[in-house]
């Protein structure tokens, strides 16, 4: 089995402007926490997961939405937690708190009743996410939601390119089995009959971004910090493979993305979904 991918938060934070919109356009789209029941008259502070946090910088956005709310970021790289509890992590301006925990998204389990799940650019990652979903809404609170946003770019040149390399002889035996195909995320038709199934009023939608790049190879850089990690890890003990990787990889995204005078343009697919459980 190929190791997990070795996150590099520097790296990853390098396109954070960019990286954060989507995570912004979804936040948009999620309606209030849902009030305690009557029989309740204090249910405890609001309860929020982010499922993949990586670095805390967009966890952060709940805490300034919320500031009320007990919130906890959950990842399984230790160098994004680490990222994210000295940055991040603490009370916040309304009396609540912002924690960051260690966990597997493709196992994690709420222990306690929540008013969001929310989660950014990280479902791509695990394998059969969407038969998690139900487990996820059962543990929302009657008119709470559950929200994500995932890439929907897998046959863009950027992913096509970089599975077309990883095959040619030279990577294969080392490769083998490190990069997502184009079914690592549902179509949003899918996503949407997979949500209303399970009782949820859902919004899903598509958008793709064309985010204008500087630097030089800038595509390169971007995808170092995120689609890339699972190659360079494995090729993290054979620098001269690496390097030629990085070196093939590198012409092939200076062809399929030209840049221009104001810098290379990088269209790129994002899909978006917010069910909501009836109250």
């Amino acid at each position: 089995m190929p190791a997990a991918p070795v996150w590099d938060p520097d790296r990853y934070l390098r396109h954070a402007g960019h990286r954060a919109r989507p995570f912004a356009d979804l936040l948009a789209r999620v309606p209030g926490l849902p009030a305690p029941p009557p029989a309740e008259p204090y249910a405890g502070p609001p309860r929020i997961a982010d499922l993949g946090c990586g670095p805390g910088n967009v966890t952060a956005l709940l805490a300034a939405r919320w500031p009320a709310a007990r919130i906890t970021g959950y990842d399984n790289s230790p160098e994004m937690l680490d990222r994210a509890r000295a940055e991040h992590a603490g009370p916040t301006a309304g009396g609540g708190r912002l924690d960051f925990v260690h966990a597997d998204v493709a196992t994690w389990t709420p222990a306690e009743p929540h008013d969001l799940i929310i989660s950014n650019a990280t479902l791509q990652w695990v394998p059969g996410h969407a038969e998690r979903f139900a487990e996820w809404i059962s543990g929302l609170r009657p008119g709470g939601t559950l929200a994500f946003q995932v890439p929907g770019n897998f046959d863009a040149p950027s992913h096509r390119l970089m599975r077309e390399l990883a095959r040619s002889p030279r990577f294969a035996d080392r490769l083998a089995g490190t990069l997502r195909h184009a079914d690592a995320v549902l179509t949003p038709r899918a996503y949407l009959e997979r949500l209303t199934g399970l009782g949820c009023t859902a919004d899903v939608w598509e958008t793709t971004y064309l985010h204008l790049l500087t630097g030089d190879d800038p595509v390169l850089d971007w995808v170092q910090g995120t689609g890339l990690r699972p190659v360079l890890t494995a090729l993290a003990d054979h620098p001269r493979d690496r390097q030629a990787f990085l070196d093939e990889y590198r012409a092939a995204l200076r062809a399929a993305y030209p840049a221009t005078a104001h810098g290379t343009p990088f269209p790129f697919r994002r899909v978006f979904a917010v069910a909501h459980k009836e109250a």
